[in-house]
């Protein structure tokens, strides 16, 4: 989500696709291979680089946010690891009919039920269904 660069950071000047005020106005931490320093833009946003793996990135979110919430964002392999170690206690998925191209699947191979999730909410809308998956025991 961060940005276009798979490897080595060839570039230190990206900051990333929105611009010099992100819409996070809160520390980010993006999960990388590759160390690169924090740096600060407007509006608050910290990026944090974090080269130690999904359990290490969460903590460090955790313990910028204090007891607030934590969001993850990120592509689906991204997602789909943090799903599988159980790391996420509620996802809120906007299912949208649109074809975009082949994808990546989101829940192949995962038994979301045996990981201990439940729908707890489910909203059809015009636009897009909405679905909460809440994580329980």
């Amino acid at each position: 989500m961060f940005g276009p660069v798979r490897g080595p950071w060839p570039d230190e000047t990206w900051k990333g696709w929105w611009g010099d005020n992100p819409p996070y106005h809160a520390p980010v931490f993006v999960l990388t291979n590759h160390s690169r320093a924090s740096f600060t833009m407007a509006g608050g946003t910290t990026f944090h680089f974090v080269t130690d793996g999904i359990r290490a990135a969460l903590e460090r979110a955790m313990d910028a946010a204090q007891d607030r919430d934590v969001r993850l964002g990120g592509g689906v392999t991204t997602l789909r690891q943090y799903l599988r170690a159980g790391l996420i206690d509620e996802m809120h998925l906007a299912i949208v009919p649109v074809l975009l191209g082949s994808g990546e699947p989101f829940f192949a191979g995962i038994d979301v039920p045996k990981l201990g999730y439940r729908c707890t909410e489910h909203v059809p809308t015009a636009g897009a269904t909405h679905v909460v998956l809440t994580k329980h025991g």
